[in-house]
């Protein structure tokens, strides 16, 4: 049977602060028949892609900051919403949502454009499945530009702040984005955090949103903590390309102490670039954090 899913209306879309990117659709996805993937395609056919990808509750408005700085320098960005966020569709089960469904869609995504080698651009959930990708695709990631986020396996026992922040979300159905960006980002504005909740409209859009944090393999039965495991080994053991790594250090979740963590578990990482006053969404200094990883990376 079909996915019932809520699609987003194109006039939300309209006039969003920043973001005066074209969307693009792939329907039909192997496995996702019937589902409409919202991604961005922007910067030379023939540039270097640098991939990028969004966490909860985000989507590809919060990469608006960087895409200029990476096309200006000669590269493809691609930046997809994944299901139930921005202007992807949007499942209205909560069930449907799981570690195997989000992840399988993402190497679908690649797999339909063809994206074989990337730099990869990655924070929250996005950091949690990109960092997942070398278990499939060992090959594919040729830099690195990481930012607040984990590579969970269920061993380490998670902190109060995230089973905190994970039991709130889950007794919110009408969860209120456009208030959580807005209090959790510094410098924000009104129009932006707006911008945020553009995709949403009640609780039947938002079953992304109050499953992503439940998702997280916080003990070692759940789904994706093998794929953590193995994740993890090829970044300890394997990874050799250069990374970047920058931090919001006001982020009470996934802030500096688990960035110490995540830099000593990928070889070869340097100190990180530390935003004072940026939170758990870095990528709202997002210039900022792109133009000191070409920098580090020579261009």
């Amino acid at each position: 049977m079909p996915i019932e899913a809520f699609r987003t209306p194109d006039d939300a879309f309209a006039d969003l602060p920043g973001y005066g990117f074209k969307p693009r659709y792939v329907e039909e996805l192997p496995g996702y028949e019937g589902l409409r993937m919202h991604y961005l395609d922007e910067g030379p056919k023939g540039g270097d892609v640098v991939l990028c990808l969004h966490g909860e509750p985000s989507w590809s408005y919060l990469y608006r900051k960087m895409i200029p700085v990476f096309t200006a320098a000669g590269y493809r960005v691609i930046a997809p919403d994944f299901f139930g966020f921005g202007r992807s569709d949007k499942p209205v089960a909560d069930e449907v949502y799981t570690y195997g469904f989000h992840r399988g869609s993402l190497l679908r995504f690649l797999d339909h454009l063809g994206l074989n080698r990337f730099t990869l651009v990655c924070q929250d959930w996005g950091g949690i499945l990109g960092l997942s990708l070398p278990v499939d695709r060992p090959d594919a990631i040729t830099r690195l530009i990481v930012m607040n986020t984990a590579i969970p396996t269920g061993e380490i026992s998670p902190g109060k702040g995230f089973l905190a922040w994970r039991d709130f979300v889950a007794n919110q159905p009408d969860f209120d984005v456009v208030s959580l960006m807005k209090r959790g980002t510094p410098g924000l504005t009104d129009e932006e955090a707006a911008a945020y909740g553009a995709p949403f409209d009640g609780p039947r859009s938002k079953a992304g949103v109050r499953t992503f944090p439940a998702l997280v393999p916080i003990s070692t039965d759940m789904a994706g903590a093998e794929t953590g495991k193995k994740a993890l080994a090829f970044w300890a053991n394997e990874w050799s390309g250069p990374t970047f790594m920058a931090v919001g250090m006001q982020d009470p979740v996934l802030g500096p102490p688990a960035m110490k963590l995540l830099r000593s578990q990928i070889r070869g990482c340097p100190a990180p670039l530390e935003i004072e006053d940026a939170g758990h969404f870095v990528q709202e200094r997002g210039d900022v954090v792109a133009k000191a990883a070409l920098e580090h990376f020579g261009g």
